[in-house]
C-alpha cells in the first residue's frame, strides 16, 4: 500500500492483526466448538503455505508476502486456539449450569462501577464487570475465577473501586452477550462484606472526588456534572438531558476515557518540556509518568488501557509525523491487547477506537490537505478533516447499534474540537492542585467555566435540531451507512478533481510525503 507521494505503508503485521482479532471474535461469539473448527480450517492454511513457499521459487518481495501471510495465519490459529479455550471455560464453569433466578452468595473482586441510564431497569442503578472468585450455593461451595456483570440497585455500591474484595449476595441470571462473562449477578441489597482498598486505588478515588468537589463549587451545575467525565471518565453526576444531547449528536465519546483524553495529556506534556527546552528523554519519562497517572486516575481496565494505547499511537502520528510507523504500532497493539484481554475483541468501544485511530492515521492526512488544496484555511481542514476521517470510519457501527446516524455530528465535533484540548488540560490540572490546594484548583476550573458553556450549548442546540437518517439496525444498517458514506466520498473526490484538473500542458502540483493513503474526502467523530 502506498502513500499520497508513492511512499510505502508497512502493512506487514496488518493482516495479522485482522486475523488474531477475527479468530478471536468467532471463538468467543459462536462457541469453543465452531473456533476449533476455525483453527483447524487455518492449520490446513499454514500447511499449505508453507508447501508452497517449500517448493516454489518466488522473487524476494513476493517470498516476504508469503511468509507474512503465514506468520498471519499462524498467529490466527494461536490467538483461535486461545479463545476457544476461554470460550470453554466459560461454557464449563459452574456458576453458569444454575438456572436462572439462583441466589448465591459470591465473593469478587471489583470492577469499575458505572451508573445505568436512569431509564433503564425502573430507575438509576450501577454496574460493572467483576471476577468471582468463590461461591456458595445452598451447601456447596466452589472455588474458580468467573467473568460476571454485576447490576447493583443502591448507590452505595459506587464507592467500590477497581481490585477491592466484596462479598454479595445475588440472584443470577445467564449472561446478555457472549463477551466471556459467566452470569449476570443482581445484587440483593448492599454489600454483606467489603475488604480494603489497593493504596493506588484509594489515592485515585481521593483525587477524582476532590476534582468533582471543586466541579460544583466552581461550576454550574450541568457542567459540574459533565466535567469530570471528560477528564477521568466518572459520569455518576451526569445530568440525564446532557446525556441524551450528546448522544443525539455523537458527543458520547467526550465522556468515556478515550484515546483523545489521553493523546491531549500527552501532547500538552510534550510540548510543556519543549517549551521548557528540557532534554527530550526528560520529556519521554514524563509523558511515561503522566500516562501511568492518567490510568489509574481513570481506573485500569482493558477499556481505560485500550485508550491509553490508542492515544500514545495518536500522539506517535502526530508528534512525529511518521505514520509509516504509526500503522504497524496501531496492528501491534491490537495483536497485544486482545492477547491480554480476549474479551476486548467484541467490545464495541474497543472496534471504535481502532478505527477511529486507523482513520487519524491513514484519511485524515490526505483529506485536510484535499479540503486545503480547495481554499479552506488550514486550520479549519485539519479539524474538519480529522473530523470527517473519524466520522467515515467509525459511523457504520454507530448505526448497527443506534439504529440512526445523526446528520449534525460532523459540524458538531468540529464546533466543540477547539474547547475540548483546554477543558481536559485546565481539569487534569486541578486534578494535581486539589491533592494539595482545593482553592488553587477551584479557580483553575473557573477558567472552564467558558469553554464548558459552549460545549454543552452546542450540544443542547444541536440535538434540538432533531437531524438524523434513520438505518436499519444491525448488520444491514452497517452496509447501508457504509455504502451511503463510500458513495459521497467517492462523488466528492470526482467533482473536486473535475473542478481542479490543471489545464493541458501544466505540471501537477507535488504531493507531500508523509505516507498517508491518498483517498479523498469527508465525514467524523473523535471516539478513541
Amino acid at each position: 500500500m502506498a502513500g499520497a507521494s508513492g511512499t510505502p505503508l508497512d502493512v506487514r503485521l496488518l493482516p495479522a492483526a485482522l486475523g488474531c482479532w477475527g479468530v478471536t471474535i468467532a471463538g468467543i461469539t459462536l462457541g469453543w466448538r465452531a473456533g476449533l473448527w476455525v483453527c483447524a480450517g487455518l492449520g490446513l492454511s499454514v500447511a499449505g503455505a508453507g508447501i508452497i513457499l517449500a517448493r516454489s521459487r518466488f522473487r524476494a518481495p513476493h517470498r516476504a508476502a508469503w511468509w507474512v501471510v503465514l506468520a498471519a495465519l499462524l498467529a490466527s490459529a494461536g490467538f483461535g486456539v486461545a479463545a476457544s479455550w476461554q470460550a470453554y471455560r466459560v461454557s464449563a464453569h459452574p456458576l453458569g449450569r444454575l438456572a436462572t433466578g439462583s441466589v448465591v452468595t459470591a465473593e469478587m473482586v471489583a470492577g469499575d462501577p458505572k451508573p445505568l441510564p436512569a431509564h433503564s431497569f425502573g430507575g438509576r442503578q450501577w454496574t460493572m464487570r467483576a471476577t468471582v472468585r468463590e461461591f456458595r450455593y445452598g451447601a456447596t461451595s466452589v472455588h474458580g475465577d468467573a467473568a460476571v456483570t454485576v447490576i447493583m440497585p443502591e448507590r452505595i455500591w459506587s464507592g467500590l473501586v477497581p481490585g477491592q474484595h466484596v462479598t454479595v449476595r445475588a440472584r443470577l441470571e445467564h449472561p446478555w452477550r457472549r463477551d466471556l462473562t459467566v452470569a449476570v449477578l443482581r445484587a440483593q441489597g448492599p454489600p454483606i462484606r467489603v475488604g480494603t482498598r489497593p493504596w493506588w486505588q484509594s489515592a485515585a478515588a481521593a483525587v477524582r472526588g476532590n476534582l468533582s468537589e471543586a466541579a460544583e463549587r466552581a461550576l454550574p451545575p450541568d457542567a459540574a456534572g459533565v466535567l469530570p467525565g471528560l477528564i477521568d471518565g466518572d459520569i455518576s453526576g451526569l445530568p440525564e438531558h446532557v446525556r441524551e444531547d450528546f448522544r443525539a449528536v455523537d458527543l458520547t465519546h467526550l465522556v468515556a476515557v478515550s484515546g483523545t483524553n489521553v493523546s491531549i495529556v500527552l501532547a500538552g506534556v510534550l510540548l510543556a518540556t519543549r517549551a521548557l527546552t528540557l532534554d527530550p528523554r526528560w520529556g519521554a519519562v514524563l509523558a511515561a509518568l503522566a500516562l501511568i497517572g492518567f490510568v489509574v486516575l481513570a481506573r485500569p481496565s482493558p477499556s481505560v488501557l485500550r485508550a491509553a494505547v490508542m492515544g500514545a499511537i495518536a500522539v506517535l502520528a502526530m508528534v512525529t509525523g511518521r505514520r509509516k510507523q504509526a500503522l504497524p504500532a496501531l496492528c501491534a497493539a491490537v495483536i497485544v491487547l486482545i492477547a491480554l484481554a480476549p474479551q476486548l475483541a467484541v467490545d464495541i468501544g474497543f472496534a471504535l477506537s481502532v478505527l477511529a485511530t486507523a482513520g487519524l492515521i491513514l484519511l485524515a492526512p490526505s483529506w485536510s490537505r484535499w479540503l486545503e488544496q480547495r481554499g479552506w484555511p488550514p486550520l479549519a481542514a485539519e479539524a474538519f478533516g480529522v473530523a470527517a476521517a473519524a466520522f467515515a470510519v467509525t459511523t457504520p457501527i454507530i448505526a448497527a447499534l443506534t439504529g440512526h446516524v445523526s446528520g449534525v455530528a460532523i459540524v458538531a465535533n468540529v464546533l466543540v474540537e477547539p474547547v475540548v484540548a483546554p477543558i481536559t488540560l485546565l481539569g487534569v490540572g486541578a486534578a494535581a492542585l486539589s491533592c494539595c490546594w482545593q482553592p488553587a484548583a477551584i479557580w483553575v476550573l473557573n477558567l472552564a467555566e467558558p469553554p464548558m458553556w459552549w460545549l454543552l450549548f452546542v450540544a443542547e442546540h444541536a440535538a434540538a435540531l432533531g437531524i438524523s437518517l434513520p438505518t436499519p439496525a444491525g448488520v444491514r444498517g452497517a452496509v447501508l451507512a457504509g455504502a451511503l458514506i463510500g458513495g459521497g466520498v467517492a462523488v466528492l473526490g470526482r467533482l473536486g478533481a473535475r473542478r481542479t484538473r490543471p489545464p493541458p500542458g501544466s505540471a501537477p502540483p507535488p504531493a507531500p510525503g508523509d505516507g498517508s493513503v491518498n483517498l479523498s474526502p469527508p465525514t467524523r467523530r473523535i471516539v478513541p
